[in-house]
C-alpha cells in the first residue's frame, strides 16, 4: 500500500470547495468548482509533493465533478463517509461547523483513518449513474402504488396506473442501457454472468453489485461484510451482553442484497438448508435473513475473487 506523507481535506459545496492540509493551520485554500477553479486546486496541490493523499466527503453527488478532476490529474482521492467524520470530529471535542473547519476535520480523518484510495473507472461510473436512476425510479414506482391503493376517484387511480406504466417503460430502458454498458466491456460481462449464477442472484443484485461495489473480489470476508454493512458488532460491557446489531456500510446495496436474500432462501438450495437451520435453532426470522445476507454475499465476493461459476455445496 502506498504511504502518503501528506493528508488534505477538502469540504465540498455546491459552486466552491475549502481546501486544508492535516497539522497544518495556516495553508488553506477556497476555490469555485468551475474548469479554472478546479485547476487552480490541482495547481496547489501539487505544490505540496508526490505523496499526497485527498480526502472529500460524499456530497450528494457534488463531490464527482471534483474527484474526476483530481483522478485525471493523477492525485490519490478517498471518497470519506459523512457521519465517521462527524463521530472523529466529536471524539476531537469539536463542536463547532463550517466549511473551512469541515476541511480540517476532513484532512485529519484522512491522515489517521486509513482506507482505499477511489478507483478511476469511467465505465463504472456511468453504470453507476444508471443504476442509481433505476433505483429512484423504483421508489417512484413505490410512492405511485401507494397512491393507487389509496386513491378512490377513478380518474385519479387511472392516471397514477399510467404514471406506473411510464415509470416500467423507463426502467426497462434503463435495464437494456446497463446491460449493454455491461456487456461492452469482457471483464464487467464475465463478473455479470459469474454473479447470476447463483440462484436467487438477478441482473439487478448483480448489476448493483458491479457499479458501487468495486471492491468485490478482493477483500476478506470480515472486511466485505463490514463495507455492505451486514457484520453483526457486539454490544458488551462488562458483565452485561448486548444483543449484537449490524450498522453503517452501503445501505443502497444493502436494500438490494436483502431482496436478493430472500429469494436465495427459497431458491438457492444452500441458502435455505442455511436459512432453515438458523430458524430451527431458534434464530429470529430477521436475524436468519441478515446472515443469509451476510452469507450470500460472502459466497458472491468468492465466485469473483476465484472466476468461477457457482456450484450446489456437497
Amino acid at each position: 500500500m502506498t504511504k502518503f506523507s501528506v493528508h488534505v481535506g477538502i469540504d465540498v459545496a455546491k459552486d466552491f470547495v475549502d481546501v486544508a492540509i492535516a497539522d497544518d493551520d495556516q495553508s488553506r485554500l477556497h476555490v469555485a468548482t468551475d474548469e479554472a477553479g478546479l485547476d487552480k486546486l490541482v495547481a496547489w496541490l501539487e505544490a505540496l509533493g508526490p505523496s499526497l493523499q485527498v480526502g472529500l466527503e460524499a456530497s450528494g453527488g457534488y463531490e464527482k465533478r471534483v474527484v474526476r478532476h483530481l483522478q485525471r490529474a493523477g492525485v490519490a482521492v478517498r471518497i470519506v463517509d459523512p457521519k465517521r467524520v462527524r463521530q472523529f470530529a466529536k471524539a476531537l471535542g469539536i463542536k463547532a461547523k463550517n466549511d473551512q473547519l469541515d476541511a480540517s476535520v476532513i484532512a485529519a480523518f484522512t491522515a489517521s483513518v486509513k482506507g482505499a484510495v477511489a478507483i478511476d473507472d469511467p465505465l463504472r461510473a456511468q453504470i453507476r449513474t444508471f443504476v442509481q436512476a433505476r433505483r429512484q425510479l423504483l421508489d417512484a414506482i413505490d410512492i405511485n402504488d401507494n397512491q393507487i391503493r389509496l386513491v378512490e376517484n377513478p380518474d385519479l387511480k387511472a392516471m397514477a396506473q399510467r404514471r406506473r406504466a411510464l415509470l416500467r417503460e423507463q426502467i426497462n430502458d434503463i435495464e437494456h442501457r446497463i446491460r449493454d454498458l455491461i456487456k461492452a466491456e469482457p471483464a464487467l460481462s464475465k463478473t455479470f454472468d459469474l454473479l447470476i449464477s447463483v440462484p436467487g442472484v438477478g441482473p439487478v443484485l448483480a448489476s448493483t453489485l458491479i457499479a458501487e461495489m468495486p471492491e468485490l473480489g478482493s477483500l476478506d470476508r470480515h472486511k466485505l461484510a463490514a463495507l455492505v454493512g451486514v457484520a453483526p458488532f457486539d454490544r458488551d460491557s462488562g458483565n452485561h451482553k448486548g444483543k449484537r446489531s449490524i450498522y453503517g456500510g452501503r445501505a443502497d446495496v444493502r436494500k438490494v442484497l436483502y431482496m436478493a436474500a430472500m429469494a436465495a432462501a427459497r431458491s438457492n438450495p444452500d441458502i435455505r438448508r442455511f436459512h432453515q437451520r438458523l430458524i430451527d435453532n431458534g434464530k429470529l426470522p430477521m436475524v436468519a435473513l441478515t446472515a443469509c445476507m451476510r452469507k450470500l454475499v460472502i459466497v458472491l465476493n468468492a465466485i469473483v475473487r476465484d472466476q468461477v461459476a457457482w456450484k450446489q455445496a456437497v
